[in-house]
């Protein structure tokens, strides 16, 4: 089959990785699935395989946003355009996702050939993660993380653009967990979702794949 008649089916495929991204029962099927995306071969003209994670074959421009990051100031597509970024969805009472990812992200950031590379924490639990929260949390990991929060209303397109989903999972009392898409999405200098990374996670593959997007190759 030629190249450009399994875009549609390379489409669907990789936004079924970015939504199957839960991070509560869901990461092997993740993982699977990814790892089929990126065994394909679409022939001469085709996305190359990645690594770690998975290349769009057409980058999607991120729908407009605006959120707050942890020291106060607005933060939207103006922003994201510039240098590429690295995004994760998460919340400040996670239990071992979350940490463990960014502090993957911490180590990254740390690599010199991934210093053009933001990367960005967004809260899916704005109720809880008030300014002041996300601020501690992120200081935590260093001083390379941006953390973003934004209402309900803000916040939901942003999630349905990149395909990232949220659920509160109601507990004893008042308290309450989240599951959240444990993915990481790369936003190139454009400010357009170029690539996706699902756990688990292998530092080596990943960061090969990000050296490689940061430098141009997909």
């Amino acid at each position: 089959m030629p190249a450009r008649g399994l875009r549609p089916l390379w489409d669907n495929l990789v936004m079924s990785v970015i939504r199957s991204g839960l991070h509560v029962g869901l990461m092997v099927l993740a993982a699977a699935v990814g790892g089929y995306m990126v065994s394909r071969q679409l022939g001469h003209g085709g996305t190359p395989a990645m690594m770690g994670g998975t290349a769009l074959p057409t980058p999607r421009p991120v729908g407009g946003f605006t959120l707050t990051d942890h020291r106060g100031a607005s933060f939207g597509n103006a922003e994201l355009a510039g240098r590429p970024s690295l995004v994760f969805f998460g919340f400040t009472h996670c239990p071992d996702v979350c940490p463990t990812t960014l502090a993957l992200m911490a180590q990254l950031q740390r690599d010199p050939a991934l210093e053009p590379l933001r990367m960005l924490f967004i809260t899916v639990d704005p109720q809880r993660d008030d300014q002041l929260a996300l601020q501690r949390y992120v200081a935590a990991f260093g001083s390379g993380l941006t953390g973003l929060r934004g209402e309900d209303a803000a916040l939901e397109p942003l999630l349905q653009n990149l395909g990232a989903v949220r659920r509160v999972q109601p507990r004893a009392g008042a308290d309450y967990a989240m599951d959240h898409s444990a993915t990481l999405y790369y936003i190139n200098a454009k400010g357009a979702l170029s690539a996706v990374f699902t756990p688990p996670f292998d530092y080596a593959k990943v960061r090969s794949d990000l050296a490689a997007l940061v430098a141009g190759a997909w």
